[in-house]
């Protein structure tokens, strides 16, 4: 537990990596934003973006287009694994190049217990300490984007051509009391 000001208030087996699940979506956001890529690009959701590990569903058909944004945004405020996984899977040297990414990062933000084997959090090999997630957490806060799409109550899309839209609600059901102030969220 971590106050406001960074202080540590209460830790048991912080140092201890524990499979992170849709956390990981935070790490997969930064590694993109910084690698700026087109976000106003169109991605088509393809057959390998399904999700073989846990078998998860999503309203993603293959065929739906969205823009880079738009995916981006789905992962981290809907947890929508196909949106994450098409996102490494585009990136220049595919998904490979994009886990190395990811790991890359968790190095600079000196991430000693921490480990990216997928961009969605559906593998349990994705591990971090308490101790990490708190480094993660401090650095996804300096993106006003992860801010602004993990904070957001709702979306509607248009993936498909000649049909209509597809609403989104944030998976964090705190987001729905008024008077909290939450700043960045991310279920997992």
């Amino acid at each position: 537990v971590v106050d406001e000001a960074g202080n540590e208030v209460y830790a048991k087996q912080a140092n201890d990596p524990m499979p992170i699940a849709s956390i990981t979506k935070l790490m997969t956001a930064m590694v993109l934003l910084d690698g700026k890529l087109p976000m106003q690009e169109k991605i088509a959701i393809r057959k390998e973006d399904r999700d073989l590990i846990q078998l998860t569903g999503s309203r993603l058909e293959y065929g739906a287009k969205l823009t880079r944004r738009e995916l981006l945004l789905l992962a981290l405020m809907a947890s929508e694994n196909r949106a994450a996984n098409a996102l490494a899977r585009t990136w220049p040297g595919g998904r490979q190049a994009f886990m190395s990414a990811m790991n890359r990062k968790a190095r600079s933000l000196q991430m000693k217990n921490s480990r990216f084997t997928d961009p969605a959090g559906l593998d349990a090999g994705n591990v971090a300490s308490a101790r990490d997630l708190v480094k993660m957490v401090r650095a996804a806060m300096r993106y006003p984007f992860i801010r602004e799409a993990t904070t957001t109550r709702s979306i509607s899309i248009r993936p498909y051509k000649k049909r209509g839209e597809l609403r989104y609600v944030n998976t964090n059901r705190l987001l729905k009391n008024q008077a909290w102030e939450i700043q960045l969220s991310k279920t997992g």
